[in-house]
């Protein structure tokens, strides 16, 4: 999935999905109930892929990372209630995100984001696609058909 094309809209709940842009601003569409209004420019408007969360390294987590790690942790499956307890929201996301600021990150962030992600659960708009873009046997496979008869760099012997 885009996430620059889902958008969090501050002081509205949920995510929208943006339709169109007009000139002072953009069509959205709910990804609860699919209901279609505009979003002004004056109004604080947030793309998922411009979010991320504060880490105890030097880089900040962005939010399709952080998406991906509470999908492994959860096979594929909804997180945690965001309505939980604060204890146990923290002790999960902790288990997801181990290296999470517990310092700068709050409860209420990660409610947030949690919300976020089983919706987009909910709607199959997670997808996580391969850095590479195609997975490596199916590289090699490409490769040694159009290339037969040159040899492969890692049989060329040379160690640089």
């Amino acid at each position: 999935m885009d996430y620059s094309k889902i958008l969090s809209v501050s002081g509205k709940p949920g995510l929208y999905e943006m339709i169109s842009q007009t000139k002072n601003g953009f069509i959205v569409e709910s990804l609860i109930d699919k209901k279609r209004f505009p979003v002004f420019a004056h109004e604080r408007i947030s793309t998922l892929e411009e979010i991320s969360i504060f880490t105890t390294e030097e880089e900040d987590l962005p939010l399709k990372d952080v998406f991906k790690m509470i999908f492994e942790k959860q096979n594929g499956e909804k997180a945690i209630d965001p309505k939980s307890d604060a204890v146990a929201i923290k002790e999960f996301f902790l288990s997801a995100i181990p290296t999470y600021d517990s310092e700068r990150v709050y409860v209420s962030d990660m409610k947030k984001v949690l919300s976020w992600y089983n919706l987009l659960l909910e709607k199959d708009l997670l997808v996580f696609e391969e850095e590479e873009g195609l997975p490596e046997e199916v590289k090699d496979d490409n490769e040694a058909e159009s290339k037969p008869d040159e040899p492969s760099e890692e049989s060329s012997g040379s160690d640089d």
